[in-house]
């Protein structure tokens, strides 16, 4: 009756530790890009953010789901690619927004 007890207790923290695991890796990859764009959004200077950088995580995530069509890989890593490329056009939006605004405020002292 022990072991049976023990068993049970061991699957269920083997699927919590499984579960955090899978949380981890998911929403890991997005977790630094949360600071830079609190700091793109306070002080509206872009500055210091690559924008080629997003672009090879786009590609990258997207090469990485169109490639589970041709081979299955776990569920979580699929869902990290889907949410890393909901950021990095969160993070190319900001950029672009604020380099544009940055850029038409130069441009109207320019011209007074």
């Amino acid at each position: 009756m022990d072991d049976e007890i023990q068993d049970q207790i061991m699957v269920i923290v083997h699927q919590g530790i499984s579960w955090i695991a899978s949380v981890a890796i998911i929403f890991g990859g997005i977790v630094p890009y949360i600071p830079q764009y609190r700091d793109i959004r306070r002080t509206q200077n872009a500055e210091g953010f690559s924008t080629y950088v997003c672009l090879v995580l786009l590609v990258a995530n997207i090469l990485r789901i169109l490639f589970r069509f041709g081979r299955y890989f776990e569920t979580p890593l699929l869902w990290q690619s889907i949410i890393m490329i909901i950021t990095m056009l969160i993070m190319l939006n900001l950029c672009t927004n604020v380099r544009v605004a940055t850029e038409l405020s130069t441009k109207r002292r320019f011209f007074t």
